[in-house]
Formats: C-alpha cells, structure tokens, sequence
C-alpha cells in the first residue's frame, strides 16, 4: 500500500503515463481519419508530437526512473532484478527509436506518401512497446516500490519528480512553463476530443 496521501512521485508518473499513452493511441487514429477522409496530414504538429515525446518522456521521466527509482528497488528488491534490466533496455533503445520515428516522418513530408506507410509501420511498433513499458511500470514496479520503500525514499522521489513540468500532464493549480506553453497549444489543437481540442472522430 502506498502511503496516504499517495506520494507526488507516483501520481507525476502515472499522470505522466496516461498523457502520453493517450497521445500514442490517438495519433494512428487520427492519421487513418484523415486519410479516409483524403485530407492532408498536419506534418507541423507530427513533428510537435515527437519533439514533445523526446524532450519529457525521453529525456526527463525516464532518466529519474534509471536514476533514482530503478537504483533503489535493484537495492531493496532484488527479485526485480530482471525486469529492471528488461525497463532499462527500453529506455536505451526509446531515444534511437524516437530519432527513427523523427526521421520517418520527415522523409513522409519530403518524400511523398511512398514514405507513408513505414512511418505508421515505425510509430505502431514504437507506440506498442512504449505502452508495454509503461504497463509493466505501472503493475510491477510501483505495486513493489509501495512494499519497501521508506518515506525518506518517497521524499527524494516526490522532490525529483516535481521537479519537472510535463506540459501535456500539468498538476492541478500548477501553470505550464511558458516556454512550453505554445508546443502544448500546437498539440492539443490537432489532436481530436477528449484528449485534445480538435473535433471527436466519433463525430
């Protein structure tokens, strides 16, 4: 059990997890809505998606999990030992496939729908592990972490894990870095309701 109130640290992680997973499951559905419908992709806000996927959930959230959270259950619960290595293979291998992905797409945009069908082949297999990962997080790392870890460790957790301002998962009474402000307009404005501001595709 988690201690009461649940420590920052998980609800970042989680809220962190729901934005992204709701941004990757919604992105293919609105490519093939829009090829249906013969309309041209928004390449602008494509290439805001992955800079967004890069700069937070690359970069940042996973970099505290390898740092700070990992380290601790290896110390504390060793018979994780083999799923850490497992999450931390695919932190390694995120930040190529996101290059991959950015690279696919820019060859889309320059190159004409040939390149199509490899981008959404890439951002599938991308957006499936990345869900997976997320999963296992979420059901074998975080139920465990709630088993050993003492309130000075959620401390030093909540303490690096507010740190940091994802814009697409905001805290409630907490303001988006202005800086990132516009990136989280360009997103939310393509993406279809209810996780963006676009029309439902159900409409």
């Amino acid at each position: 059990m988690f201690p009461s109130p649940m420590p920052l640290a998980v609800r970042v992680i989680r809220a962190e997890h729901d934005a992204l997973a709701a941004m990757l499951r919604t992105v293919p559905l609105l490519l093939e809505a829009q090829r249906h419908a013969g309309a041209a992709p928004d390449f602008g806000a494509l290439r805001a998606m992955l800079f967004y996927v890069d700069e937070f959930p690359e970069r940042l959230h996973h970099k505290k999990e390898s740092e700070l959270l990992f380290p601790r259950l290896r110390a504390l619960a060793p018979a994780l030992r083999d799923t850490l290595d497992d999450l931390e293979a695919d932190h390694a291998q995120g930040e190529r496939a996101i290059r991959a992905l950015q690279h696919s797409l820019l060859a889309w945009e320059q190159m004409g729908e040939s390149r199509r069908d490899k981008f959404t082949e890439q951002l599938r297999v991308y957006s499936a592990r990345y869900l997976r990962h997320m999963k296992r997080e979420e059901t074998e790392i975080l139920p465990r972490a709630a088993e050993v870890f003492s309130a000075d460790d959620w401390a030093e957790l909540d303490e690096a894990f507010g740190s940091h301002q994802d814009p697409l998962a905001p805290r409630p009474g907490q303001s988006v870095d202005a800086a990132y402000a516009p990136l989280r307009e360009r997103i939310l404005a393509a993406l279809p309701a209810p996780f963006g501001w676009g029309p439902s595709l159900r409409s």
